[in-house]
C-alpha cells in the first residue's frame, strides 16, 4: 500500500523542515544580500535534483549539466537584455534598440533567432523546450547505440566544452566572455532594489518546490521503479520487454529541463550571464552538490548544495588561496566516510534514534496500528 504513496510520512516532515527552514527562518535571520546568496545557491539545487533523477535513479552520470543550466539562463538573459536594450541611453550606441555589445561588434540588426525574445511567453517555452530537446538529441544519439557509463560522461563533458567555446566566440551574439550584463527589469519590474530580490527569491524557492514534488512523484511511480531496477539491472530490465534506452533519455531530459529552470532563476537573481556557467568546472560542481546531499535524496541534494556553497563561500572569504582544495577535501571525505551523503548520515545515524524515541511515547493502539500500516495490512 505504501510504495504508491506520493509521498511518506518522514518525507513529507522533510518538505515541511526545509519549507520552514527556506520561507521562514533564513528570511528572518539573514539580510537581504547574504539572501540574495541563498537564492543564488537555490539555483544550482534545481541541477542537484534532476541529478537525483538522472544519476542516483537512472545510473546516467551525467558531467555535462552546465551545458542546460546556460541554455535556460541565456534564454531568459536574452529577454531581459532585449528589455534593458530597449530603456538605454541610446545616444552611445550608433544602432538603437540592439544589446550593447551587438553594437560594439558592428552589428546593425537585430539576429533572427533573438527577435523571439521579445516575448516573455515565448521565453518561458523556450527555457523548458530548448533545453529538453537538446537533451533529447544527445540522448537519443548516445543511449540508442548503447552508449553510456565513462563514456557518456565524457561526452557530457566534450559537449560542455563545446559549447563554452562556441559562445565565448561567437561574441557579437552572445556577449563573449563577458556574458549578459547589466540585466535590469522584468516587464518593466526593476530587478534590482532589494524588495525585488526578497521576491524574486520566493518565487524561486515556490519554482523549487514545485520541481520537488515532480521529482517525488517520478520517484514513487512505476517510471521511478523501473529506473531503479535499470540502474542494478539493466540487461534484466531490457529482456523483461522495455526500452532502456527511452528511459534513460526521459531521465536526461528531465534533469536537463530542471538545470535549465535553475539557470533562468540565475539570470533574474544574479543579474547576467556569462559562459564561465556553462564549462566543464562548474558541470563537475554541480556533481559534488549532489554527491554530497546524497544522489539518492531529493531533500539530501538541495542541503548538499547549500553546504557545499556555504562552505565554498566562507572558505573563499577567509582563505581564498586554499578554499578549492578544502572543497576538493570536503568532496572526498563525505564519499569515501559516507557514501550516501548527508541524507545516508541522517538515515544511518538519526533517523533510527528519533523513531525508537518517537515509538517509546506512542500509546500501544497507536504503535499497533503504524505497525500493521508499515506490513501493508488495512488499519481498522
Amino acid at each position: 500500500m505504501t510504495a504508491n504513496r506520493f509521498v511518506n510520512r518522514s518525507e513529507l516532515i522533510g518538505i515541511l523542515v526545509l519549507a520552514a527552514f527556506l520561507v521562514v527562518i533564513l528570511p528572518l535571520c539573514l539580510d537581504v544580500f547574504r539572501l540574495n546568496l541563498v537564492a543564488k545557491y537555490l539555483t544550482y539545487a534545481f541541477v542537484a535534483l534532476g541529478l537525483v533523477i538522472c544519476w542516483g535513479y537512472g545510473g546516467i552520470l551525467s558531467l555535462g549539466q552546465g551545458v542546460f543550466f546556460g541554455l535556460g539562463g541565456y534564454c531568459m538573459a536574452m529577454f531581459l537584455k532585449l528589455e534593458a536594450s530597449s530603456v538605454e541611453n541610446t545616444k552611445i550606441q550608433s544602432t538603437p534598440g540592439i544589446p550593447d555589445f551587438m553594437d560594439w561588434n558592428q552589428i546593425t540588426s537585430l539576429p533572427y533567432f533573438w527577435r523571439p525574445f521579445h516575448s516573455l511567453t515565448f521565453t518561458i517555452a523556450a527555457i523548458i523546450l530548448v533545453p529538453g530537446i537538446f537533451a533529447l538529441i544527445i540522448g537519443a544519439a548516445m543511449f540508442k547505440r548503447r552508449v553510456g557509463g565513462t563514456y557518456f560522461a565524457i561526452i557530457t563533458q566534450a559537449v560542455a566544452a563545446i559549447l563554452t567555446i562556441l559562445i565565448v566566440g561567437q561574441q557579437g551574439y552572445t556577449g563573449g566572455i563577458n556574458g549578459m550584463t547589466d540585466l535590469r527589469t522584468l516587464k518593466g519590474w526593476d530587478i534590482r532594489p532589494d524588495h525585488a530580490k526578497i521576491v524574486l527569491y520566493f518565487f524561486e524557492v515556490g519554482c523549487l518546490f514545485a520541481c520537488i514534488f515532480i521529482a517525488q512523484f517520478i520517484r514513487h511511480s512505476k517510471l521511478g521503479r523501473i529506473l531503479i531496477a535499470m540502474r542494478d539491472k539493466e540487461d534484466r530490465v531490457r529482456f523483461s520487454g522495455y526500452s532502456v534506452a527511452n528511459f534513460k533519455i526521459f531521465a536526461f531530459t528531465v534533469a536537463a529541463v530542471f538545470s535549465a529552470i535553475g539557470g533562468a532563476m540565475f539570470a533574474l537573481n544574479v543579474g547576467f550571464m556569462s559562459p564561465s556557467f556553462v564549462g566543464i568546472v562548474p558541470s563537475i560542481e554541480m556533481v559534488i552538490y549532489t554527491a554530497v546531499g546524497g544522489r539518492l535524496s531529493i531533500l539530501g541534494a538541495v542541503y548538499g548544495t547549500l553546504l557545499v556553497n556555504f562552505a565554498k563561500t566562507s572558505l573563499s572569504e577567509s582563505f581564498p588561496e586554499l578554499w578549492l582544495f578544502g572543497l576538493g577535501g570536503l568532496f572526498i571525505a563525505v564519499v569515501l566516510a559516507f557514501p550516501d551523503g548527508i541524507a545516508g548520515i541522517w538515515a544511518d545515524y538519526v533517523q533510527p534514534r528519533i523513531d525508537r524515541l518517537v515509538g517509546s511515547r506512542k500509546p500501544g493502539w497507536v504503535a499497533s496500528i503504524d505497525s500493521s500500516v508499515a506490513d501493508g495490512a488495512p488499519a481498522e
